[in-house]
């Protein structure tokens, strides 16, 4: 046989399947119906181990592993559709909607908002970013952050997540878990490391660096051409620079921000020392309150799944089965727990769409612990 009877053989097999496919999910919408008159749930888990045990036990041993995992996504999207049928909804898409209709169409121009470091930090240009005119209060660490908008003192917060090159802010993820905050607004903010000391001092006369460590693992090309140089870690860039200024010092130097210059009286004696021009945090604008701006096409999740295989595969393809993006994944381990992990998700997708609002009502029972940490746009 030639290749193109193999094909043809293959079309006339798929023709068979998309029938006995939209065959079996007409069934399915039944079973959905009789369920909801019942009272039942949708899910059965006794039924779908006998089910996929029962597919096993009928395949050829070399292609068991193909046929559990197609019967395992098919019980996904059957599920998905039996709960689109039955018109299911949760607690938290009924607030979502009406974080939708109750959030203004403007963000505000102005507010109280949180943020680590000192002035001239980068934390402060993606307030300026975000927000036309901000109130910006400045706090030593990212807790303290947190803790000013958990007492009210200011209504959000901005704090950096991740760095193209450095990555995730692990931290902040804790302090996610830790903290009922939503997410209301991003940003991504282009990041040039700035070699900075006082006017007169020469690149020869510098015995002592000071910066973030962020900062530090992004410029570890230029710092590897000055051996002699000792690197001194604190708690954020800006802080550097004011360290350096206040100095009495003449060998000593930061990394920080070029807006640094002016602010604390410093020379620049290198410029865009990072590893990769492309260089960018992204900083996440929270709040305690449930916020939606228009145009949300971003929703950031944190999820427990439960400690056995096929828990991830079964999320992912239930943003397979709605046509969802995911735009990150990324684990983190939980304290306490042996070789058990946390989640994290960013989807793409509009909050207006009501696979949107169907995946926020089912994920909840997929998973242990479940964290909608909001729907937002990115400012870039």
């Amino acid at each position: 046989m030639e290749l193109q009877d193999y094909r043809k053989e293959i079309d006339e097999i798929d023709e068979k399947l998309t029938a006995l496919f939209t065959q079996r999910m007409e069934v399915a919408g039944k079973i959905a119906a009789y369920k909801k008159e019942a009272g039942m749930p949708v899910l059965d888990v006794r039924r779908e181990r006998e089910k996929l045990q029962a597919i096993a036990d009928k395949t050829p041993q070399e292609l068991r592993e193909y046929a559990v995992s197609l019967y395992s996504l098919l019980f996904e999207l059957s599920r998905s559709w039996q709960n689109r049928s039955m018109g299911i909804t949760s607690p938290l898409a009924q607030q979502i909607q009406d974080a939708v209709e109750k959030t203004p169409q403007l963000f505000p121009a102005s507010a109280a908002v949180a943020c680590q470091g000192v002035e001239g930090a980068y934390s402060q240009l993606a307030c300026e970013r975000l927000f036309r005119m901000p109130n910006v209060f400045y706090f030593s660490n990212f807790e303290a952050v947190f803790s000013a908008i958990d007492k009210g003192l200011c209504k959000y917060g901005v704090i950096p997540l991740e760095n193209s090159t450095a990555g995730s802010v692990n931290q902040v993820y804790d302090l996610m878990m830790r903290h009922n905050f939503r997410i209301v607004r991003s940003v991504r903010l282009k990041v040039d490391h700035n070699l900075l000391a006082k006017p007169g001092t020469k690149l020869s006369d510098i015995k002592e660096i000071y910066s973030h460590e962020q900062a530090i693992s992004q410029c570890g090309g230029f710092l590897s051409t000055l051996p002699d140089v000792k690197v001194i870690r604190c708690e954020n860039t800006a802080a550097a620079a004011k360290m350096v200024a206040q100095s009495s010092r003449g060998d000593v130097a930061a990394l920080s921000s070029r807006s640094c210059v002016e602010l604390y009286g410093l020379e620049c004696l290198a410029s865009s020392v990072q590893d990769k021009g492309n260089n960018f945090t992204r900083f996440i604008c929270i709040s305690k309150d449930l916020e939606i701006y228009p145009g949300a096409d971003r929703t950031s999740l944190m999820m427990v799944l439960p400690h056995k295989p096929g828990s991830l595969y079964k999320t992912l393809s239930r943003f397979y089965a709605l046509g969802i993006n995911l735009n990150k994944l990324e684990s983190r381990p939980l304290p306490d727990r042996n070789f058990e992990f946390m989640f994290y998700f960013d989807l793409e997708t509009s909050i207006y769409s009501p696979e949107f609002l169907q995946l926020m009502g089912e994920l909840r029972g997929m998973s242990e612990e479940f964290s909608y940490l909001g729907s937002y746009s990115e400012v870039v």
